[in-house]
């Protein structure tokens, strides 16, 4: 039986996260499978974790968040308490770290630079990154992001140096352009004709395209096709509990029989 004593709750932000640390570095010198964890093979977890913060914050569910928010702070000190073990870095070099970038990011603050709105924050922002050695305006977008997402973040960067159309009208334009040269791979009198590479890079186009004019008009593409995917499944189901509840198969009834169970989906919140 173990002699340890967890360390009580507290209302202090500082005496909180010094609670964390301690119970983390109980587990890991105690715990079978903390001592075992190394940065890879907490890597998918986090990713997981983020993808459940994600889903609460859509949700809008505040209790979850809040649940979320403390499994992805775990992990932040797990992976600063494994840098620790090798003499790479602790947490404290991993805080004061980001404190020092945040500060010298800010020199309309910390400073006596002078912005106007959030674009001029932006633009100072990217700029200092060069400034700090980075090769690319694009250079801190992660590879590995998903698609929608690095499109969103590729434009946000660019238009951080000014590299941005002036007007959304011009951005409409630009996806009217690319809708049509994607048309325009299909209308071809034999579809085995269509030239499959190019007609996925026209679609890719029309996609970057509308990415950017969701942009213009303050709306983030990821949140907004999540939100229809979440309003799709749940349609979806209540098509699947409908059919069963009158003993039918999907896949044995016909669109317009289908068709009438998803409008009675639609209306429902």
């Amino acid at each position: 039986m173990s002699n340890n004593t967890p360390p009580p709750p507290t209302s202090a932000p500082d005496t909180a996260f010094l609670r964390l640390l301690t119970v983390l570095d109980t587990l890991r010198t105690q715990c079978p499978w903390d001592k075992k964890q190394t940065m890879e093979t907490l890597r998918h977890l986090t990713i997981e974790e983020t993808y459940e913060l994600s889903d609460a914050i859509l949700e809008g569910d505040m209790n979850e968040i809040k649940k979320e928010l403390g499994d992805i702070m775990m992990h932040l000190v797990f992976y600063a308490r494994i840098g620790s073990e090798t003499n790479d870095f602790n947490v404290t070099d991993v805080l004061n770290g980001v404190c020092d970038k945040l500060i010298s990011r800010h020199p309309h603050i910390y400073g006596d630079v002078v912005v106007s709105n959030e674009e001029d924050v932006k633009r100072n922002w990217e700029q200092l990154k060069l400034k700090e050695g980075n090769k690319s305006v694009l250079g801190g977008v992660p590879t590995s992001l998903p698609a929608l997402v690095k499109a969103s973040r590729i434009q946000e960067k660019a238009r951080g140096v000014g590299f941005d159309w002036d007007q959304k009208e011009q951005v409409w334009a630009k996806v009217e352009e690319e809708l049509q040269e994607f048309k325009n791979e299909f209308n071809v009198a034999n579809k085995e004709n269509i030239d499959q590479e190019k007609a996925e890079g026209e679609f890719g186009d029309l996609l970057f395209s509308l990415i950017n004019y969701a942009r213009f008009i303050d709306i983030n593409p990821e949140n907004a096709l999540e939100k229809t995917n979440k309003k799709f499944i749940k349609r979806f189901q209540f098509l699947e509990n409908k059919a069963k509840e009158n003993g039918k198969a999907l896949q044995d009834m016909t669109l317009a029989e289908m068709d009438v169970y998803w409008n009675q989906a639609k209306k429902l919140k």
